[in-house]
C-alpha cells in the first residue's frame, strides 16, 4: 500500500513536466555566470522549489477537481481521479510542497520565494477564473514561465535586461499559442470522431485565425527582439566583457532557423505538447544545439 502510494504520488507532482522549470537556468546562463559555484548552487536550489510549487500546485487541482477528472477519458487515470491516492493525501502533500518551496526560496533570497509565491497566485487565479477568459488565460499561462525565468535572476541577482523579458514573453506567448491552436483542431475534429473530446471549454471563444494572427505576432516579437538584444553592445545587454559581440550577433541565425521551424510545425497542428517536441524535432533539436553552441562560446569562451 505504502508503495502503491508512493508510486501515486511521484505520478501525481507529473515529473515530465518539470522540464518547464529548466528555464530557472536562463537568465544566468544567458550572464555568462552560470559557472560560479554560488550561482549554479542558487540556480539549482530555485530549480528545485519551482519544482515543488508546480508539483504541489499539480496535486491541488487534482484532488480538487476529482469528481470531474473521473469523468474525463484520460485525466481519469489520474492517480487522484483513479484511486491510487486519496484527495486527503493529495491536499496534504500538495500544501506540503507548497509551503517547502516558498521556504527554500526564502532561504535562498527573498526575491526569489516572492517571485515563488507570485508564481502560486498566478496558478491559483488561473486555476479558479482566469482559465475561462479568453485571451487573459493566454496571457496568464505564458507570464508562469516568465515567472520561472525571472526566478533564476532573483535567486542569483542577475539584473534583468528589457531584451531578456521581451525575447522570453514572446517566446512564451508562441508557445502557449501554438497549444491552444492544436487543442482547437483537435476540438473541431470532435465533430467528425465522438472520441475526440474537448479539452478547454475557454477554446468556444477562439477561432483559427485569431490564434494564428497571435502566433505569427509573439514569433515576429520574438525575432525582432532577440536581433535587437544580440546586436547590442555586449556590456549593454548585461552580457560579461569578456564575451564577444561577433559570436552573439552570429547566433541569430540558428536563433531564427529553431523559431521559424517551430511556427511551421505549429501551422500543422503539432503544438500541443512543446515540451516534447523541443526534444523529438530534429531540426528544432539540431538549430537548438547550434545555437546554444554559438552563444555559449560569445559568452563563456571568446
Amino acid at each position: 500500500m505504502i508503495t502503491t502510494t508512493a508510486v501515486g504520488l511521484v505520478r501525481g507532482t507529473r515529473p515530465a513536466q518539470w522540464t518547464k522549470n529548466l528555464l530557472v537556468f536562463a537568465a544566468p546562463v544567458a550572464a555568462g555566470v552560470i559557472t560560479q559555484r554560488q550561482v549554479a548552487l542558487d540556480t539549482a536550489l530555485a530549480f528545485v522549489a519551482f519544482c515543488g510549487a508546480s508539483a504541489g500546485t499539480y496535486l491541488l487541482n487534482d484532488a480538487r477537481d476529482v469528481d470531474t477528472d473521473r469523468n474525463h477519458p484520460t485525466k481519469r487515470l489520474r492517480p487522484v481521479a483513479s484511486g491510487q491516492i486519496s484527495v486527503a493525501t493529495a491536499y496534504v502533500m500538495g500544501v506540503a510542497l507548497l509551503v517547502g518551496s516558498v521556504a527554500l526560496g526564502m532561504a535562498v533570497a527573498p526575491a526569489l520565494g516572492w517571485t515563488i509565491v507570485g508564481y502560486l497566485a498566478l496558478t491559483t487565479a488561473y486555476s479558479f477564473g482566469l482559465k475561462a477568459v479568453a485571451v487573459v488565460e493566454l496571457v496568464a499561462v505564458a507570464a508562469g514561465f516568465v515567472l520561472r525565468a525571472v526566478a533564476g535572476a532573483a535567486a542569483t541577482g542577475v539584473p534583468l535586461s528589457q531584451w531578456f523579458l521581451l525575447v522570453t514573453s514572446a517566446g512564451a506567448l508562441l508557445m502557449v499559442t501554438a497549444k491552444r491552436e492544436a487543442e482547437l483542431a483537435r476540438q473541431h475534429r470532435s465533430d467528425a470522431d465522438p472520441t475526440e473530446r474537448p479539452t478547454r471549454a475557454v477554446l468556444e471563444s477562439y477561432t483559427p485565425g485569431f490564434l494564428t494572427s497571435v502566433r505569427t505576432i509573439a514569433a515576429g516579437l520574438m525575432l525582432i527582439t532577440y536581433c535587437l538584444w544580440a546586436f547590442e553592445d555586449a556590456a549593454v545587454n548585461d552580457v560579461v566583457s569578456t564575451g564577444n559581440a561577433l559570436w552573439l550577433q552570429l547566433s541569430v541565425v540558428p536563433f531564427a532557423v529553431a523559431v521559424l521551424r517551430y511556427v511551421l510545425l505549429a501551422d500543422a497542428g503539432a503544438g500541443e505538447r512543446p515540451e516534447r517536441l523541443m526534444v523529438t524535432d530534429t531540426v528544432l533539436v539540431a538549430s537548438g544545439a547550434m545555437w546554444a553552441i554559438i552563444y555559449g562560446y560569445g559568452i563563456y569562451l571568446a
